[in-house]
């Protein structure tokens, strides 16, 4: 894949040529592919909007999907946009530089949504949840306006993982980030192609490439988050039986409405024997006698 020069998107330019890298290269290309094919999320002459937090994830996820498209897998048009939303600190120059030395479209948007997290939430609680809200707000109406069809994220298969035990521990649901979704106002997609990468694989990914992450702690407002702490949960279950991560994905790809609880999923009332079903007048009342 690295012998020779043109073959390659400017985005791996510098790539390590081990075979361990390779490897990983490889695996997280396939797993990106296999969701996009199984989930549909491609649509001929689309344009989609790949969402840059400045993290080792959408790092990757930008990279991955760059490698998809040069090499014809993926026929969409890509507009990478980072919403800047002025948190403190925050290292503005660090995307814009980057996404034009390796030549690749993108939006720049600035929206003060820090001023309005920290004057709308209590002291003492997280900012993420109205953060999250107000920008996934802002990134719906980028879209629209670059006539884009799909916003696209980089949440991965750990973060899929723990949003369904928060939900299972703290929200009293079975539910979790799905990888295709519609907005609300059903006028766009919501794709998160990065469904199958673990976090591990992000992590090692990006380090290798050398991009220049941007920390997601720049607020402050980190520390005791719910994630965390199921986090902490997954990995001493994955201490304690390597692959424990993946077993619990695949369950969530593998539901049997029967064997929960949900009336509203599946008919427990309609359920008949199969005596029952064989012998439908089995228990039907007698007819009356026809007159004469």
């Amino acid at each position: 894949m690295f012998d020779n020069a043109d073959d390659i998107h400017p985005l791996f330019e510098g790539a390590p040529s081990g075979t361990e890298f390779k490897k990983l290269r490889k695996r997280i290309v396939r797993q990106t592919r296999e969701a996009v094919e199984q989930y549909g999320m491609v649509e001929k002459g689309a344009k989609w909007l790949v969402c840059l937090s400045g993290g080792k994830d959408s790092y990757t996820l930008l990279a991955i999907l760059y490698e998809l498209k040069w090499r014809g897998l993926l026929p969409v048009d890509l507009l990478a946009c980072n919403l800047d939303q002025g948190q403190p600190g925050f290292p503005a120059t660090v995307l814009p530089e980057f996404l034009e030395k390796m030549g690749v479209p993108h939006r720049i948007e600035y929206q003060d949504t820090y001023s309005v997290v920290v004057d709308k939430v209590p002291q003492g609680r997280t900012y993420c949840a109205l953060c999250s809200r107000l920008r996934r707000g802002h990134l719906y109406r980028i879209a629209r306006e670059e006539g884009c069809s799909a916003v696209v994220l980089g949440h991965h298969r750990d973060d899929i993982l723990e949003t369904f035990f928060m939900n299972l521990f703290h929200g009293g649901r079975l539910a979790t980030m799905p990888p295709k979704l519609v907005n609300e106002e059903g006028d766009l997609f919501l794709y998160r192609p990065l469904s199958f990468v673990a976090e591990a694989d992000c992590e090692r990914f990006a380090k290798a490439m050398n991009y220049p992450i941007i920390p997601c702690d720049l607020c402050g407002s980190q520390d005791g988050l719910q994630r965390q702490q199921v986090k902490q949960i997954l990995d001493g279950w994955e201490r304690n039986s390597p692959g424990r991560r993946q077993v619990m994905f695949r369950s969530l790809m593998n539901a049997r409405p029967s064997h929960l609880l949900d009336a509203g999923l599946f008919d427990f009332a309609g359920l008949v024997r199969r005596t029952e079903a064989a012998n439908p007048l089995q228990d039907a009342p007698e007819a009356p006698p026809k007159l004469r």
